[in-house]
């Protein structure tokens, strides 16, 4: 469109051939008609002016497209005194309304009424009055430069469609990775709160009966059993884990703050030193419940390991009117952990109490121990 050459398609060829076809024929059949009836134009020049130009217009045809607005005003100019190139004359102008803003057709299609006018002076019909012929001539200007800006319309509706098209497809695809990323970062919280909780146990038992080979029978039966049942539950909740890539989330067992009691016992019998004091009124949520035990596995999950021997005590409160508290507080740990934590596990906690619309807080408390506090609204 922007008068740059094209190669032309098979199907610009078929109908660039049938158009000049039509165009010879019709200005071939106008011009014997005249010379056979004698009705010559006066002077006789102005005839053969005429025939030249339907030859320049025939020719022309071939890039209308490349230059359709030059080619339309040579056939404006030409059409004051020459009836063998009207056919010309209308593709012309078609031609420019479909390639061509419609403003520029708008001028062009003021410069065809004078030049209309001119040629009914010019070549006057006496058997047709000289207003039906002008009438007859803009009328047909007129049916060209609608019949091109109809198409021209058609056509950048197209090329918007199609660019709607491909820019939904793009923003599909981006929320398509958005998902995914996601649910990555979902199920990876999922495997971090749910095994680490589990493998920082077995980790605590087996560092025992490695540093005290010499332990009576009866305490390493009991470290053997408690590594035995937590690698059992361990596999027990990856397999929950693993479950979210083949059914829906609705459909997996997950904790609720009723579970909270048997999380503390399960680390109380892996001779850890916690304590759990519920000042809770009413039933609490499922999804809230659900995030208060996440908070809790893995305070108690770092205590284990960055904190051994230290005591823990959670505290967990809250009502409907006024949201649900937790805070677990650990006293300096007795053997200072060599371990350095990557705080994804802080990081995860903060992620699913956003998620909750409340607030997290955690640092180091004045005797050398560890403070997390996390505030999340009771949902309606």
């Amino acid at each position: 469109m922007d008068g740059s050459p094209r190669r032309r398609s098979p199907r610009d060829w078929v109908v660039d051939v049938v158009l000049f076809a039509l165009s010879v024929l019709f200005g071939l059949a106008l011009g014997l008609d005249r010379l056979a009836s004698g009705a010559m134009p006066d002077p006789v020049w102005l005839f053969h002016l005429d025939a030249a130009s339907w030859v320049v217009g025939c020719v022309g045809l071939w890039w209308r497209r490349r230059w359709p607005v030059q080619f339309a005003v040579l056939m404006i100019v030409v059409g004051t005194f020459a009836e063998m190139s009207a056919l010309p004359l209308l593709l012309a102008l078609f031609t420019a309304a479909i390639h061509r803003p419609p403003r520029t057709t708008m001028v062009l299609f003021a410069l065809s009424v004078p030049s209309a006018a001119v040629a009914v002076v010019l070549r006057p019909e006496p058997s047709v009055p000289w207003q039906v012929l002008l009438g007859l001539g803009i009328a047909l200007q007129g049916a060209a430069i609608g019949w091109g800006l109809f198409l021209h319309h058609r056509r950048r509706l197209i090329v918007s469609l199609r660019d709607r098209a491909a820019r939904a497809e793009t923003e599909a695809a981006l929320r398509a990775e958005q998902v995914q990323h996601e649910v990555r970062e979902a199920i990876a919280r999922e495997i971090h709160d749910v095994l680490g909780h589990r493998l920082s146990l077995l980790s605590v038992h087996a560092g025992a009966l490695e540093y005290r080979p010499d332990a009576p029978a009866e305490d390493v039966a009991r470290a053997a059993r408690v590594i035995r049942e937590n690698s059992h539950r361990a596999l027990q909740d990856l397999r929950e884990v693993i479950g979210v890539l083949r059914a829906p989330v609705g459909e997996l067992p997950q904790p609720t703050f009723a579970d909270l009691a048997q999380l503390v016992a399960e680390s109380a019998g892996a001779n850890m030193r916690v304590s759990l004091r519920s000042d809770v009124v009413g039933d609490v949520p499922d999804t809230a419940g659900r995030t208060l035990y996440r908070i809790v596995q893995e305070s108690l999950t770092n205590a284990r390991k960055h904190a051994a021997g230290s005591e823990v005590d959670v505290r967990v409160s809250g009502s409907a009117d006024d949201g649900l508290t937790v805070e677990v507080v650990n006293s300096r740990p007795v053997v200072a952990s060599s371990r350095a934590g990557g705080g994804r596990g802080l990081l995860g906690l903060a992620e699913r109490v956003d998620l909750a619309h409340g607030t997290l807080e955690h640092g180091p408390t004045p005797t050398g121990g560890w403070r997390i506090s996390a505030w999340i609204p009771w949902p309606l």
